[in-house]
């Protein structure tokens, strides 16, 4: 790749050109030269209007779909959507059908996602088939290239076996990702349990089944050290649990996805499944908790949580529709109508050093990874800006704020 990026602003804290506005020179596919004034050579120029630059946005948390339920997703299309969403890194969630949970089914996955412009970093399962009874083949599939262990959307409720796999983590330096929502405290519930549930009629799931096993699986985490990661929190007492415990030198680490971020359970007076996600949207005053912990680095960083779900298993009645959203479309966008462009920077970045191991900042001698925006834009999310299979995003009618232009990764460019 030969290219000159023209009149690009960077914003990336870790780079020396951090707020400056420079031309960037690609040579042979490696960051050649960064000035204020590149002379022409021969070489594609690139000029976008007010463009910015960053590295390489890191989603913690997306589903595809593929193997099993390509109807969903594939993994090829749900690349390209990531791409043209400003992502060059995904983790990808075990939930297909088979379960990713061997070492063979990573290997399947990387082997699908090889040539592709944003990268693919499998989550394997932490329990076989995501069942909760008997751990994974964590080595092996650590070997295979995995780079965490989680079963999307379910809780571990035997602490003993967490404990065990918290145990093991350690010996190979494994991620374990443990969901935290009590299932006898969730009981039949399909919405925040407070006002809008009650009025509507919809069984409620307290904030008490995300806070009790937050609560109890940070102890566990002190008991046997070693590390642990929370994906998408969505209470105020989940981030002032996790804000203690980091005061307390524990190594844990969070998301928060961009939809509990941006919306209320107020979204639900319509009975529309588009707003049926797990956990539930909560109220306000969680909402507002979320962005403190976003602002004052309790919260490490923001994913999307995309989970595309077939319009049969969506458009159905509240209590039977699956839960789920898809986002990577909309989240730079909603994002920065909460967040100030540093801070949404830094949340849609910082997954990168503890999922793949990288964060090279923008410099000369690199090989380009980087995502290429337009904080400006004003608009709303419409049906248009759906590039992913399935539709059922909560984010139609959504002000944004921004527009993402592509990525450069892999020595290629997506635009």
């Amino acid at each position: 790749m030969n290219l000159i990026i023209r009149k690009a602003t960077v914003i990336d804290p870790q780079s020396p050109f951090h707020n400056q506005t420079v031309d960037i020179q690609i040579k042979e596919g490696k960051i050649s030269k960064i000035a204020t004034e590149i002379d022409s050579v021969d070489a594609e120029e690139l000029v976008l209007e007010n463009l910015h630059i960053s590295q390489g946005w890191f989603d913690s948390s997306v589903s595809f779909g593929e193997p099993g339920f390509e109807e969903r997703e594939t993994i090829a299309n749900g690349l390209h959507v990531a791409g043209k969403s400003g992502f060059t890194g995904v983790a990808l969630q075990p939930n297909s059908n088979p379960v990713i949970d061997n070492q063979s089914q990573i290997s399947f996955i990387l082997s699908k996602s090889k040539d592709a412009a944003t990268a693919v970093f499998p989550i394997g399962a932490l329990t076989k088939n995501s069942d909760g009874k008997d751990l994974a083949e964590l080595f092996d599939m650590k070997n295979a290239g995995a780079v965490a262990f989680g079963d999307y959307g379910k809780s571990l409720e035997n602490p003993n076996l967490l404990k065990i796999a918290l145990q093991y983590a350690q010996d190979f330096d494994a991620l374990p990702i443990v969901f935290n929502q009590d299932s006898n405290l969730k009981g039949n519930g399909v919405a925040h349990e407070g006002i809008v549930s009650t009025r509507l009629g919809l069984k409620g799931i307290p904030a008490l089944a995300e806070e009790l096993h937050v609560a109890r699986n940070l102890y566990i985490l002190e008991y046997t050290g070693g590390k642990m990661h929370f994906p998408t929190i969505s209470t105020s007492g989940s981030v002032a649990l996790i804000r203690e415990a980091k005061a307390k030198g524990l190594n844990i680490t969070c998301s928060v996805s961009v939809h509990h971020m941006t919306m209320t359970d107020e979204k639900l007076e319509g009975f529309d499944t588009r707003y049926k996600v797990s956990p539930p949207l909560r109220d306000e005053s969680h909402r507002e908790a979320l962005i403190e912990g976003a602002l004052d680095g309790t919260i490490d960083m923001v994913t999307s949580d995309h989970n595309p779900i077939d319009i049969e298993h969506k458009k159905m009645e509240f209590d039977l529709a699956k839960n789920g959203t898809i986002g990577l479309e909309s989240a730079f966008g909603t994002l920065m109508t909460v967040l100030p462009l540093e801070t949404a920077i830094d949340k849609l970045t910082a997954a990168r050093k503890i999922f793949s191991k990288e964060n090279e900042s923008v410099k000369e001698g690199i090989l380009p990874n980087i995502t290429l925006f337009n904080p400006d834009v004003k608009g709303t999310f419409t049906k248009e800006n759906i590039l992913s299979k399935s539709k059922n995003s909560a984010f139609l009618g959504m002000p944004m704020t921004g527009k993402v232009y592509g990525i450069i990764n892999n020595g290629k460019l997506v635009i």
